[in-house]
């Protein structure tokens, strides 16, 4: 059985993308596309904020949204700050292609930062993951940076963080923040939801949902 980090990762099932469901009319950018679901056309050069606290989705959320980066050609690459959280059966099961996604032991975020600075620099990766768990801060020099290079390259730098809805995004530099939470459907299964609270290009409320399963054992 997997890990207890990886009982709160819910595998997606095909087809994956994420489709707004119930959300309140919210101001849009008419030059944007895709303004009913969340892919990487979305985040293209952009630093993005995934968070949520406790059994939350946060792991499903990424895991689709890297997914999805790879089914359109783009390579990712995932930085992991936090001791757990990324368990490979899961991730594979979720359909990542694990042989294309380099993963970086950083340890801590002097060195997750310099790694995601030199991944994003090189221009070769579209989505770079930086899974920070608890606790997490990106000093404001560091985001400025990644934030120049994620639009420079037209790459998005996905945060992955673990903090209550209610708590500030990491700085002024996130251009999304969304909070990702499961919830039980009536036929048994899950959906993972992502609630968007700030959007500086089409503004928040939106909510995105794609329906998952459980691994062997939930």
């Amino acid at each position: 059985m997997a890990s207890s980090a990886s009982a709160s990762v819910l595998s997606l099932l095909p087809p994956a993308t994420r489709r707004l469901v119930d959300a309140p009319p919210t101001p849009r950018d008419t030059a944007s596309s895709g303004d009913d679901e969340l892919a990487f056309p979305t985040l293209a050069g952009r630093v993005v904020e995934l968070s949520g606290q406790g059994a939350s989705a946060v792991l499903t959320g990424a895991l689709g949204l890297v997914r999805d980066a790879q089914l359109r050609g783009e390579n990712a690459a995932w930085v992991q700050i936090r001791p757990d959280g990324f368990f490979p059966p899961d991730v594979a099961d979720g359909g990542v292609d694990l042989e294309a996604l380099p993963v970086v032991l950083a340890g801590d975020v002097g060195r997750g930062g310099r790694a995601a600075t030199h991944l994003l620099r090189s221009g070769a990766f579209g989505l770079v993951v930086l899974d920070l768990g608890a606790d997490a801060e990106l000093p404001l020099p560091l985001q400025s940076r990644l934030a120049g290079l994620a639009q420079h390259h037209g790459a998005a730098l996905l945060c992955l963080t673990e903090k209550p809805a209610e708590a500030p995004s990491l700085g002024s530099l996130v251009s999304l923040r969304a909070e990702a939470r499961r919830e039980e459907r009536a036929d048994g299964g899950y959906a993972c939801l992502l609630a968007v609270q700030k959007d500086k290009r089409r503004g928040p409320g939106s909510v995105f949902s794609e329906p998952c399963h459980g691994p062997a054992g939930l």
